[in-house]
């Protein structure tokens, strides 16, 4: 009975995870650049199976079933990096990628260190030195290092694979990368990515469009069917922790006199 309570309590505690990815993907659905993250569930017999073939545990030290842990839990938390939709803009500096590949920031931390991240949200201006920073200061990384234009420069076009003209003239280029195995991406904040060890970096394909942005791939619609029917799951977890509060009341106070 007491093992019912702790499966219903696992549930809730699991809907409740997954409310809190749905809602931040609710809140970035008008955040450019995101990339909706999703979640799947372990039950019980798959955690079960994992148990056994721990290599972790002690040799001949094989757990009981019923000091198990019991219910549902989260398997895993993804992010989905389908593409998102383009609107145009027409501003110089606002960036977007077709296809595969990240655009390289150069980002430094509150102790000052100089880290290297990737972002699909392109929303660039020039400060007064004519870098090229985003809405943080954090640079725009080409091949000469972080991108810089001529701040007398009339017009700067930036063509479909990376390269910055300024007036007709060639000025740089953009450093664009992409990864072979996405899992090996750690995500900063909402946008921004990082490489971890075991990354391979490959080839972009993605074609580089100014006076682009691109859209948060969320989608409303489904984001709030998913909503409502955790809310429901939600809701028959906490049912049957009532139910059984109230046979475990009944056997107490009415069985426990006969």
């Amino acid at each position: 009975m007491v093992r019912g309570l702790y499966t219903a309590w696992t549930g809730m505690s699991n809907e409740q995870k997954r409310l809190d990815i749905i809602s931040n993907n609710l809140a970035n659905s008008a955040t450019v650049g995101y990339k909706k993250e999703g979640v799947t569930n372990q039950s019980f017999d798959e955690v079960l199976t994992m148990r056994v073939r721990d290599n972790s545990n002690k040799a001949g030290d094989s757990s009981m079933v019923g000091t198990m842990s019991l219910g549902v839990k989260l398997g895993e938390v993804y992010t989905d990096y389908s593409q998102g939709s383009l609107r145009e803009t027409g501003n110089t500096y606002d960036l977007s990628m077709e296809g595969n590949g990240f655009f390289t920031l150069s980002v430094v931390d509150k102790n000052g260190n100089e880290n290297t991240r990737y972002t699909r949200s392109a929303q660039f201006v020039m400060d007064k030195e004519g870098y090229i920073v985003d809405v943080n200061g954090n640079h725009l990384v080409s091949e000469s290092g972080k991108l810089q234009v001529p701040t007398d420069a009339g017009k700067v076009m930036i063509d479909v694979d990376g390269s910055v003209y300024a007036d007709g003239q060639l000025v740089d280029k953009l450093v664009v990368k992409d990864f072979e195995d996405y899992d090996y991406l750690k995500k900063y904040g909402d946008t921004m990515y990082s490489a971890e060890q075991g990354a391979q970096e490959i080839d972009a394909k993605g074609s580089v469009r100014q006076g682009f942005t691109e859209q948060s791939n969320v989608n409303v619609v489904n984001e709030m069917v998913n909503l409502i029917a955790i809310t429901r799951a939600y809701e028959a977890n906490q049912k049957v922790i009532q139910s059984i509060d109230g046979t475990l009341e009944l056997a107490a106070n009415s069985v426990g006199k006969l």
